[in-house]
């Protein structure tokens, strides 16, 4: 079997698409591990500190306990978002002519990738959610940084907002149902829509501010929310469009070995 270099993603075109997958697992599932570990960190950070010192945001302890811990989250966030975007534009290579193995290997990654993207989105939209409405349903808010928030907004949206954009850009410089037959709107969809949640965010803390609103999930201040996170759902037919191509690449090699 020849090898050839492939330059930018750092494996070879006809190396088999089944052994690249099992090669490259470990740094998947390290980064699932990884925001486990953050998230499951956040949780008990939450449930140490928020009830002693998160209860007024005009005590020196709620800046010690929580403004620092934001500080701390938007630095780290920016430089991870800079740093990832960058890496894989940079990365990217400036004439795409991979062969179908290749090509049926990195549909692997793409998966893989959506499944880190979408872990990051459960994070935010199950536990942190549920409990943020919980949390100010009991606890009245006097600024729109509360121990709540601060997990939620501003370190789990700006997550899943980095790996979702890192998706499209890995997808769009890598493979060519992206790159030469136009934009995929699932992947758009599902990336976007997630992403606009977070502009969404000014509304809803605009409107408790002024309309003093409760906390419930059927308000009409929180439909932005339900109807932006429907928009992940398009996840689906990203998958059913790496179906298809994936038959027409295994069509492709068959036919060459036979």
């Amino acid at each position: 079997m020849s090898v050839t270099t492939d330059v930018g993603v750092g494996t070879n075109r006809n190396e088999d698409s089944v052994g690249f997958m099992m090669r490259n697992w470990p740094g998947w599932a390290a980064s699932l591990a990884l925001i486990t570990a953050v998230m499951v960190a956040a949780i008990w950070y939450q449930q140490n500190y928020a009830h002693d010192y998160g209860l007024d945001s005009h005590s020196e302890v709620f800046h010690t306990y929580w403004m620092n811990l934001f500080y701390i989250e938007t630095v780290a966030l920016v430089m991870f978002g800079a740093g990832l975007w960058t890496y894989l534009w940079m990365s990217r290579e400036k004439t795409l002519d991979i062969s179908p193995r290749e090509e049926l290997s990195r549909y692997f990654t793409l998966v893989m990738f959506l499944c880190v993207y979408t872990w990051s989105v459960y994070w935010a939209a199950s536990y942190f959610a549920e409990q943020d409405a919980a949390w100010h349903q009991v606890v009245t808010r006097d600024t729109s940084f509360t121990p709540s928030h601060i997990i939620l907004f501003y370190l789990t949206f700006p997550l899943y907002i980095i790996l979702g954009t890192g998706s499209l850009i890995w997808a769009y410089t890598r493979l060519p149902m992206y790159r030469n037959y136009g934009v995929s709107l699932p992947h758009v969809l599902a990336v976007v829509g997630p992403f606009m949640i977070m502009p969404n965010v000014g509304l809803n803390e605009w409107g408790h501010a002024f309309w003093f609103m409760e906390e419930l999930f059927g308000a009409p201040l929180h439909w932005g929310f339900v109807v932006l996170g429907w928009t992940a759902l398009g996840l689906g037919g990203v998958l059913m469009q790496i179906v298809l191509r994936v038959n027409e690449i295994l069509t492709e090699i068959t036919a060459e070995q036979s």
